[in-house]
């Protein structure tokens, strides 16, 4: 039994079936409102010195702001705002009949708590952007090869997106401060916890594979090494397979044509 399954018959009652349809619900009249009027967005964004000051709705209603993942501050367009919508849609879809909606509701959870943790700690404006991209790649965890449409005409594999947005966190977290490092961290501290130990587990079954495949070629290249050499022409069963061998007194090995005759041998 997993510690997910031992947490799941401790804590399942926390479980919300379709958290993610609920999400995609709020954010759109988030966007609704916000279009009539955009000073609501600055109401609802997680804002710590604000929450320290009493408004700690804000520790839930950021998760409806809609938010450009490329840049945190600026909000998606109507257009941009339905595709994410539909995309976060089918994602969150994905991920509840992979995991069922305990593991998804704990998932985002851990998400929300490491976003607020990066915000309060860190000073990192993350919003709910880093959120998505953490359900994005649990969803291509488990979906690597579905194939998405990008603006309706080219084929994508999630993974291959997956790894472009991989590269691109990769280099911010090269690049970025120490600040930034651990605010990254902790934004993603959700799939750390869940896939971190398999992540860990493939690495090292890939080396002891690697390890294993280069003992395998080593050993394959020593059997293709000749077994008896001529000390006197330096003729061998592979040069010439209609040889025989013997060993010479001196320990030496001689083809037969080439044994020295004043020596006693012995069968090799």
């Amino acid at each position: 039994m997993t510690w997910l399954d031992k947490l799941e018959r401790r804590i399942g009652f926390i479980a919300i079936p379709g958290l993610i349809r609920i999400v995609v619900a709020f954010t759109a009249l988030v966007c609704v409102l916000a279009f009539v009027n955009p000073y609501l967005l600055s109401v609802f964004e997680l804002n710590p010195e604000l929450i320290k000051r009493g408004q700690v709705w804000r520790l839930f209603t950021y998760l409806f702001v809609p938010r450009s993942p490329v840049q945190p501050g600026a909000m998606l367009s109507p257009l941009w705002a339905v595709l994410a919508l539909w995309f976060l849609w089918f994602v969150g879809d994905g991920l509840e009949r992979a995991w069922g909606a305990f593991r998804l509701t704990l998932y985002f959870f851990l998400g929300m708590i490491g976003t607020t943790i990066a915000a309060f700690f860190f000073g990192a404006q993350f919003s709910n952007a880093m959120l998505a991209s953490s359900l994005f790649f649990a969803f291509a965890w488990f979906y690597p090869d579905e194939v998405i449409y990008v603006f309706f005409i080219l084929p994508v594999k999630i993974k291959w997106l997956a790894l472009i947005s991989a590269a691109i966190l990769m280099f911010g977290f090269i690049v970025g401060t120490n600040l930034y490092r651990l605010s990254l961290l902790a934004a993603f501290s959700n799939y750390l916890i869940f896939f971190g130990p398999e992540i860990f587990y493939q690495v090292r079954h890939r080396k002891e594979v690697s390890a294993r495949r280069k003992r395998f070629e080593g050993e394959s290249r020593s059997e293709a090494e000749p077994l008896h050499r001529c000390a006197n022409c330096g003729a061998t069963e592979l040069s010439d397979p209609s040889l025989d061998f013997r060993v010479s007194r001196d320990g030496e090995e001689y083809c037969v044509p080439h044994l020295p005759s004043a020596t006693t041998v012995a069968t090799h």
